[in-house]
């Protein structure tokens, strides 16, 4: 029935992609068509993969395709189910969202056929991701994700910083993938590409593999130093699909990384080391190019670096809890990072949807043209500050649930370990999950103090109106599941639980689970407990405060101007001036530039201040990488001189130096 289920719909996704193609051109057809298959799509899809949770135990099918190395095999177990469960719900509200943010582009006469069948192509690419069991099959909805979500972010290619960021998320998720096909070589060696041949013929080659599995996957997941095309990508897609990318595809990185790993044999400790390296280099990174970003959508971007870097230091610890045989910390750290995927997948989401809002009704995602939204637009700036908490970790809100599973792996690997065996990593997450709360608390607290609070910087926040219904539904229904799977928090673990269990096992290292569940289950319970126990005091004052307050007279007077006599938007803090003392204090490892223009005499009538951060993974390695392979190759034109005759004789030559050494 689940399996059933499952091709269903990918059938379904498969026609909202056919169908708007072939009637490009017809656009309003295509903005109901388009909409409407995907949700169906993602509702049969999420009635499967809810079946498989409930009653499971795994499933698998599979259809002959006369293609060698293996079947058309699909299947769900508790891993597939686990990432499919955010890609179906996601992806069915940002359709929806779609529905009225797509309307301006559809008013500039841009088509809706291609829009809406790529978009349902990204869902099932991204859906035949974790479900395929061959490695073939797998290949072929990763290249369909890539290649629809490269074109969505084409999708406004009149704009050449479009096409830019376009080919540089295209150049490296297919660089990614080269990674990837080499790894399917060595674990396929056996001849059959069916997931239950896979494997490795040598145990020597374990660290290549788990190597070329981190790079490949980890292009796509958005580590660090591979996540260049994110603050690329996402700022220059509609901002649905940036939702999609960020809030559901980068999470197929993880899972593509889990399920193929688990094809190499029991973890030795050095992959638990380099994955909560990796994770704790990504975050901070990630956080403090956020903080140091004025564009709303590439500082979500970052972001996004810094909460897969989170997800990567709990693998690293559960990793860790393997190789050292600590069960509690292999349980708590899986536990951590899986809660922590399905939590970000709905707050990133959230936000995005929400920045989506604001260029919608301002016309812009500057942060300093912003200001003073949250009284044009209440329910966008609710979500906003809504989507601020959860991903600040912060209670009772649903990121604080991942993140302090993160912390008890941490704890318990500190109180069980001997020596660096636990101990030392323990610490290490520690601290690098504070440095990143703290980083993320101002990052967001920037965001949405300069954005919504304050006074409008320009003409288009002034004018600013809150969205068509069918964009503020989705952020309603997100905001909803951040509170509620944030007060519920301990129910999630039980969600996560057979997932843990699976990779336990699969590693050779199986775990009492239960035991350690319920640990996490009482802590995040006490957690909501706490989290509803404040709420009901804090609204108990309001009440009270109301009561007081209620025969008394309240005058409304302006915010004191700091001595001037006509306070203007000008006056209020950018978004440079807010982050600057903490950018400053990293700016060795940032390389900020500061441009600032001080005000002179007695009267002065400008002054101003804003800075820049690069990209040093760009700047400093990449862009000189890519320029001197571009000098080589221009001196290796002298090879390409048009003589058909010098071609064949080259290749005549080849074959015989191949035959010689053959025969030789």
């Amino acid at each position: 029935m689940t399996i059933t289920l499952l091709f269903i719909s990918l059938c379904t996704f498969l026609a909202g992609g056919l169908v708007p193609a072939f009637l490009r051109g017809n656009s309003r057809f295509s903005r109901v068509f388009g909409p409407v298959a995907n949700v169906a799509g993602c509702a049969v899809g999420l009635l499967g993969v809810v079946l498989s949770m409930l009653y499971g135990p795994a499933e698998s099918g599979s259809i002959h395709w006369g293609a060698p190395s293996g079947s058309m095999a699909v299947g769900i177990d508790p891993l597939s189910a686990l990432f499919a469960l955010p890609v179906l719900v996601i992806s069915a509200l940002c359709a929806l969202h779609g529905c009225g943010y797509m309307k301006p582009y559809a008013a500039k006469g841009k088509d809706m056929s291609r829009f809406w069948a790529f978009y349902n192509f990204l869902t099932g690419g991204m859906l035949l991701v974790t479900v395929a069991r061959n490695a073939l099959l797998f290949l072929l909805g990763w290249e369909v994700m890539a290649l629809a979500s490269f074109f969505l972010v084409l999708f406004d290619a009149g704009r050449e910083p479009v096409r830019r960021a376009a080919w540089i998320y295209l150049v490296a998720t297919h660089l990614g993938t080269a990674c990837i096909l080499l790894l399917f070589s060595m674990l396929g060696s056996g001849g059959s590409l069916d997931f239950t041949g896979l494997s490795l013929p040598d145990r020597s080659w374990a660290g290549a593999a788990f190597v070329l599995a981190l790079v490949g996957f980890g292009t796509k997941a958005g580590f660090v130093p591979f996540h260049v095309w994110l603050p690329e990508a996402h700022p220059s897609a509609p901002s649905n699909v940036s939702a999609v990318m960020s809030g559901v595809m980068i999470k197929t990185g993880i899972y593509g990384l889990l399920r193929f790993i688990l094809f190499m044999g029991p973890p030795p400790a050095w992959w638990g080391w380099t994955l909560l390296g990796v994770g704790l280099l990504s975050g901070v990174a990630g956080v403090l190019m956020a903080l140091s970003q004025h564009e709303l959508k590439r500082m979500l971007a970052y972001s996004s670096v810094e909460n897969i870097g989170i997800i990567g230091m709990g693998l690293g610890l559960g990793l860790l809890g393997i190789s050292y045989g600590i069960p509690a910390m292999a349980f708590l750290g899986f536990a951590g990072a899986f809660l922590h995927v399905l939590n970000h997948s709905v707050f990133k989401s959230l936000l995005f949807l929400a920045a989506g809002a604001i260029q919608n009704a301002t016309g812009t995602r500057e942060l300093d043209q912003l200001g003073g939204l949250l009284k044009r637009m209440p329910v966008t700036g609710a979500a906003f500050l809504a989507g601020s908490v959860a991903i600040c970790g912060l209670p009772p809100l649903n990121g604080f649930v991942g993140e302090l599973t993160a912390y008890l792996a941490a704890f318990t690997g500190i109180q069980n370990g001997a020596g660096t065996q636990g101990a030392l990593p323990g610490i290490i997450a520690i601290g690098g999950l504070a440095l990143m709360g703290g980083l993320a608390l101002a990052c967001f607290t920037k965001a949405f103090g300069i954005a919504f609070l304050g006074e409008p910087r320009s003409p288009g926040a002034g004018s600013a109106r809150e969205s068509h219904f069918s964009m503020r539904f989705p952020l309603v229904a997100l905001s909803l599941l951040c509170l509620l799977m944030g007060l519920g928090g301990w129910l999630l673990v039980g969600l996560v639980e057979p997932v843990v269990g699976m990779l336990t096992t699969g590693f050779g290292f199986p775990v009492a689970t239960g035991v350690h569940a319920s640990h996490a289950e009482s802590t995040l319970r006490y957690a909501s407990i706490g989290s509803v126990s404040v709420i009901a005091a804090v609204l108990l004052l309001l009440f009270v405060r109301s009561r007081l307050l209620a025969r008394r007279s309240v005058t409304t007077a302006p915010t004191w101007g700091c001595g001037y006599g006509s306070p203007e938007p000008s006056m209020q803090y950018t978004a440079s001036s807010f982050a600057d003392p903490l950018t400053g204090l990293f700016g060795p490892a940032l390389g900020t530039g500061r441009n600032l223009a001080s005000p002179g005499g007695l009267f002065p009538d400008r002054a101003g201040f804003s800075s820049d951060t690069p990209d040093a993974c760009t700047d400093r390695f990449y862009i000189p990488l890519f320029t001197g392979m571009e000098r080589l190759f221009k001196r290796l034109r002298v090879i390409q001189h048009g003589r058909i005759n010098l071609y064949v004789l080259s290749i005549v030559v080849a074959l015989a130096a191949l035959l010689a050494w053959k025969l030789g």
